[in-house]
């Protein structure tokens, strides 16, 4: 039910993504191409044993950090266009992202939970975090189209 909780709490919050009013152009990164990382991390994850914890633990870190940059790069979007902005697109956007933020830091919980799991909770960890991530990374996907048809 925490899972189902977080995970709707993740999409709702970054579908408003898409009020920042500007083009994000320091981020390259396709839609397909996040959707193809997401999953491939999902499904790496899925194939790997307690026994290769410590591998899985690194692949995902390396996912979070990739994630980190995406939310930099919308701040910076947003620094860089705060003057061709109206005040309601300005308090959308720092809500937005401070929202963004904050939901980083509950899939952050779900990644601390992860490496802290014992074997015989990490089945279930893995799906926990796999699911914060994944609903993550589908908002991210449906805000990213959404932003990019307001251009």
């Amino acid at each position: 039910m925490k899972f189902n909780t977080c995970a709707c709490m993740l999409t709702g919050i970054i579908v408003i993504t898409p009020v920042l009013h500007a083009k994000t152009t320091t981020d390259k990164t396709s839609i397909e191409e996040v959707k193809q990382e997401t999953q491939d991390l999902i499904h790496t994850l899925k194939g790997y044993t307690a026994d290769r914890k410590e591998e899985a633990i690194k692949k995902t870190k390396a996912a979070l950090d990739d994630l980190d940059k995406r939310i930099d790069a919308l701040e910076t979007s947003s620094d860089d266009n705060w003057d061709k902005m109206n005040e309601a697109a300005r308090k959308n956007a720092r809500t937005s992202l401070k929202s963004l933020r904050r939901q980083r830091i509950v899939v952050a919980e779900w990644y601390g939970r992860l490496k802290s799991s014992s074997n015989d909770a990490w089945g279930e960890m893995k799906t926990g975090f796999s699911g914060a991530y994944s609903a993550l990374n589908v908002a991210w996907e449906k805000a990213k189209k959404e932003f990019e048809a307001e251009q």
